[in-house]
């Protein structure tokens, strides 16, 4: 008697997608650098912002919408998770990261004046905030429980910029450190991550509002 052959055919890979979304313009008329502050909230462009992406996002099979606790982040993941009938979940390891220059108006004679130089000692590290290794630690676990808790579908994390350029450059195998200017990481972006049965199998960036970048504040922010 004949043996059956076993079956070849493999079971398909586990794809699942985690976009981290940077929030939209914030209202920022002193132009401080706002950081963790409370009360920063999104301007009208910024709503527009969140909207847009939120209809960007509306085909994609969306199981799991994840933000930082800061006001900005909030409303940008509302109207992504409203379109996809789930709750933001609030989680404080992609907030922002810490800043000596939180709260001031920011300009080049005030970095460079005397009384702060030694918040500049190290800009690798950077001096001035949280270690870079530290956001990145933070952002992974994030991360990893998102994904987790959408395997096989898609999430998206809303974040600030320094988080989400720092993690990508860990994921990336790029130094930490880097120039702020050269971040890849615009207004309402995403970053995505794409894994199959849990290992990163790629990383993409879009920028669904463009179209209303040329609107925005060139403020700093976060």
């Amino acid at each position: 008697m004949t043996a059956r052959p076993a079956d070849s055919t493999a079971p398909a890979p586990t794809r699942t997608v985690v976009h981290l979304m940077r929030h939209g313009e914030v209202h920022n008329p002193e132009r401080v650098l706002y950081g963790r502050l409370e009360g920063y909230h999104l301007s009208d462009l910024g709503r527009e912002m969140a909207e847009l992406v939120a209809r960007h996002l509306e085909p994609n099979d969306i199981t799991v919408v994840v933000a930082s606790p800061l006001e900005r982040a909030q409303q940008t993941a509302a109207p992504i998770a409203a379109s996809h009938h789930v709750q933001v979940r609030t989680d404080p390891r992609v907030l922002e990261s810490t800043n000596y220059f939180e709260g001031r108006q920011v300009t080049t004679k005030d970095l460079l004046h005397p009384s702060h130089w030694h918040m500049l000692r190290n800009p690798l590290k950077p001096s001035w905030g949280e270690a870079y290794d530290l956001v990145a630690a933070r952002m992974l676990a994030a991360i990893e429980d998102t994904r987790r808790a959408a395997a096989g579908h898609e999430a998206v994390i809303v974040s600030h910029q320094l988080p989400i350029w720092t993690v990508r450059n860990q994921l990336e195998g790029r130094r930490l450190w880097h120039d702020p200017r050269r971040r890849e990481c615009t207004l309402a972006s995403l970053t995505s991550l794409t894994y199959e049965d849990g290992e990163l199998e790629s990383v993409s960036y879009s920028e669904p509002a463009a179209s209303l970048l040329h609107r925005a504040s060139k403020s700093v922010g976060a």
